[in-house]
């Protein structure tokens, strides 16, 4: 095809013509067609091409016709325009989730991020009819052309802002809490505006992990009443306390974590990591770290208190029942397998299996796990923003209670959505 650009329309055939004249004049068809190609001042395999081609459109050998092979063609080419097409509409899927017409800028930042793969006109061409006031190429070019507006330039400085500080609280919060920090860190910025920021910088809160039970029931042992009943509720800090363990699967075994969170503030006032479910190793270094966090902030002891679990061995072990009558606590057990009866510390550890492990992941030895928590439990009881603390951290919560219990009877804390 490249070499019949050099020639007119009309000299293939008439080429063809001078060898089928002349070929009686020669002892076999190639001397012909050097001779005719001499004549014409042409390459002797560009004729023999062009005899070829025009005897499979006679019929006379056999192969696919110069009517075909344009039509094959066409064909080759509407195919490559439907598949890019395809993969234009989806990547343009957001704009039929909304079903509603699309905000301009949104349209031209979309046309800047797909420009390069797909073209400007075939991106306008494949959107306009599909998608109610797509603008087309003219419409994108003039937008371009104007000068930023006053929103483009706040979207400018607030989408990193956005992306940053989504990133540095472990990559989970949604538009509620994002609305709230952002607001926290003197942003005059109203939630729709934060989610619509969101979607530009790609970030989306996480869903929670369902629950997996690591707690084993004891029939022999002795269980505790249920002080709680489903009520998860205190007056203050350290009146009601709740525990649980979970697991993380790594490299070199399984990490199992256990937690003793205060209910008043969701605070995790003690947790430790080991290889082992041992009771006197995993869940009774959580418990005695949450009374030496006690002790350091001037309690006495912890007469009054009430310790919820489930009724797995580990917390009905002697070891554990002990340590909490030492600490004049009282202990309190719901069910294994009911996840309403210790609620709240299946609530911290799905979260725990949400935020930092699920995201962070694969781990490669406990201790990588152990790091993590620490780092996770301070994040959690310093900056997390809690639903069901009105947006407050858990610390945040406790200065304020003790600040204000002296003239005042708190409210309950601790409830609401999370």
């Amino acid at each position: 095809m490249g070499t019949m650009a050099r020639y007119t329309n009309e000299m293939p055939e008439r080429a063809v013509r001078m060898v089928v004249e002349t070929r009686s004049e020669h002892p076999h068809e190639t001397a012909a067609l050097r001779h005719v190609a001499g004549l014409l001042g042409m390459n002797t395999e560009t004729l023999r091409l062009w005899v070829h081609r025009a005897e499979v459109d006679a019929g006379s050998r056999p192969g696919t016709t110069t009517d075909d092979a344009e039509e094959i063609k066409r064909l080759k080419r509407e195919n490559a325009e439907l598949r890019r097409a395809n993969e234009i509409l989806k990547s343009a899927s957001v704009f039929f989730r909304q079903g509603t017409r699309p905000p301009h800028d949104e349209v031209i930042r979309y046309i800047d991020e797909h420009k390069d793969q797909f073209g400007v006109e075939a991106i306008c061409r494949v959107l306009g009819p599909a998608v109610r006031g797509f603008i087309t190429s003219r419409g994108y070019r003039a937008a371009k052309a104007r000068p930023p507006s006053a929103r483009a330039h706040k979207d400018e400085l607030l989408v990193p802002q956005i992306a940053r500080l989504h990133g540095e609280n472990y990559g989970v919060y949604g538009v509620r809490k994002m609305h709230a920090l952002m607001r926290r860190q003197g942003w005059d910025i109203g939630r729709d505006q934060t989610a619509r920021l969101m979607k530009i910088a790609d970030v989306r809160g996480v869903k929670r992990s369902k629950k997996v039970f690591t707690t084993k029931p004891d029939p022999a042992a002795v269980k505790p009443a249920d002080l709680v009943q489903r009520r998860f509720q205190a007056p203050a800090p350290r009146r009601l306390w709740v525990a649980d363990i979970t697991y993380v699967a790594t490299w070199s075994g399984f990490a199992f974590v256990a937690f003793v969170t205060d209910v008043y503030s969701r605070r995790i006032v003690g947790w430790n990591v080991a290889a082992t479910l041992r009771a006197d190793i995993l869940p009774l270094q959580a418990l005695d770290m949450a009374a030496w966090d006690a002790r350091r902030e001037g309690a006495a002891d912890l007469t009054g208190l009430v310790h919820h679990a489930d009724h797995g061995s580990n917390y009905l072990s002697i070891v554990y029942t002990d340590r909490i009558g030492e600490l004049g606590a009282k202990p309190s057990t719901g069910t294994v397998g009911d996840s309403f009866d210790n609620a709240l510390a299946e609530a911290v550890n799905g979260l725990y299996k949400t935020e930092p492990i699920r995201s962070r992941g694969p781990w490669r030895t406990i201790k990588q796990v152990e790091l993590a928590t620490l780092e996770y439990v301070w994040w959690w009881n310093h900056q997390r923003l809690h639903g069901e603390l009105d947006l407050r951290t858990p610390l945040e919560v406790e200065a304020a209670y003790y600040a204000a219990h002296e003239s005042a009877q708190p409210a309950l804390a601790g409830q609401g959505n999370r």
